[in-house]
């Protein structure tokens, strides 16, 4: 039975975004990413400027194309999580999973030092990452109000995803600091675990008594 016509367009069309994605990548990796230009990747890619900008909006947004699985992944961990497991022990859950069987789209420590180097060498990367950590933020309290049957606008709720989104950060940066110095995936994982429990047991303090913990 051959293709839909539709499922092949879709196919072929995530294809292309896919490789896109991966000349730009490893441009940017290369070259750093304020010194690659659209053009550039285009011709790289064998498309037209305008085939990049039906898949990727802005050029940040090639770099940070797997936000949106990342972002699945936390949201999933909450909405899916175990009859009698909080959200906020849910996600701390997820983290030992990712060090345990580490997912394709959020690969902790080795794969990532050069990913992590090429944002902080870009203000427009720095920025770009500030603004989507904003957008997870607004939306992982909306995810965690809801999981707790309460007002998208409860305060309790975005104070929980203020302090996890800051353990998380804290965490991770510092893993990866520890990785970089002295490149022990293992030592880098235990300090990512140690700062992820560290923060978690925070959260549960700051957020006693409400549906959250």
């Amino acid at each position: 039975m051959s293709e839909p016509i539709v499922e092949r367009r879709t196919r072929k069309r995530l294809q292309t975004r896919q490789a896109i994605s991966d000349v730009a990548t490893r441009l940017f990796f290369e070259r750093g990413f304020d010194q690659v230009t659209i053009d550039e990747i285009a011709a790289a890619a064998d498309v037209g400027r305008m085939t990049v900008f039906n898949h990727f909006p802005r050029k940040e947004d090639m770099f940070f194309d797997r936000d949106g699985e990342v972002r699945d992944l936390a949201f999933a961990a909450i909405r899916d999580r175990d009859a009698g497991t909080s959200p906020v022990q849910a996600l701390r859950t997820l983290a030992y999973r990712l060090i345990e069987d580490p997912d394709p789209p959020f690969p902790l420590f080795c794969d990532t030092e050069l990913f992590v180097e090429t944002a902080l060498a870009s203000e427009s990367l720095k920025a770009r990452a500030r603004q989507m950590r904003d957008d997870f933020v607004r939306a992982l309290a909306i995810t965690l109000a809801e999981s707790a049957d309460c007002r998208q606008d409860d305060p309790n709720a975005h104070l929980a995803a203020n302090l996890i989104a800051a353990t998380w950060t804290v965490a991770f940066l510092q893993a990866h600091q520890a990785f970089t110095h002295t490149k022990d995936a293992a030592a880098a994982n235990r300090t990512f675990l140690a700062l992820i429990d560290r923060g978690t047991a925070g959260v549960e303090a700051a957020l006693a008594d409400t549906p959250y913990v």
